[in-house]
């Protein structure tokens, strides 16, 4: 069995109109296989998946329209102020 991997982001506001009821949902990414199975990443497995792949911190942030910051959060990554 072999799983395709799409690299197209969705975001929630895409996804869905947002409303005053109806909070934006964060990105997420669908992964899809051949069979039509569908499979929904939160940010939190996109930010691992992408570092566990070799992606620097900073382009993990561009590529999700994330602060550097909340990268560094996700991953448990504490910055020692001087």
């Amino acid at each position: 069995m072999s799983n395709a991997i799409s690299s197209a982001l969705l975001t929630g506001a895409a996804n869905s109109p947002a409303t005053a009821a109806q909070p934006v949902q964060p990105p997420v990414q669908r992964v899809s296989s051949n069979s039509g199975d569908t499979v929904t990443l939160t940010v939190a497995e996109q930010v691992y998946q992408l570092y566990n792949n070799g992606q620097p911190v900073s382009q993990i942030a561009t590529s999700l329209s994330l602060p550097v910051s909340e990268v560094n959060n996700y991953l448990g990554i504490t910055q020692s102020g001087g």
